[in-house]
């Protein structure tokens, strides 16, 4: 369990993905880079085994902004996507049912 001040510490806003390509070596690993509103980030995740690169540019995605960045295969990553995942099922990615500008908080 963790206080509601410690869930507002979490920023999420939402991001755009505007480019978004495979990593060397490996089948599972997508370098997505994604407008978050005061300018883009690089994330890197583990989605290639569900989607397509091609895919996934132009989807609206919650993004936790204020992780501490890590190093992945030798690209800084500089936040996380936000998604469900089922055993066995497709990654479902959190997403927005209408136009939400780049950066808005989610709240």
């Amino acid at each position: 369990m963790i206080t509601i001040d410690e869930f507002r510490r979490l920023e999420l806003r939402i991001g755009e993905i505007v480019a978004a390509e495979r990593m060397a070596g490996t089948d599972r690993l997508l370098k997505l880079t994604v407008d978050v509103g005061s300018g883009t980030r690089v994330l890197v995740g583990g989605l290639g085994a569900a989607y397509q690169p091609g895919d996934l540019v132009g989807l609206k995605v919650v993004v936790a902004t204020n992780l501490e960045p890590a190093t992945i295969r030798g690209v800084r990553s500089e936040g996380m996507l936000l998604g469900a995942a089922c055993s066995g099922a497709i990654p479902a990615l959190l997403t927005v049912n209408r136009p939400v500008p780049n950066g808005t908080s989610v709240q």
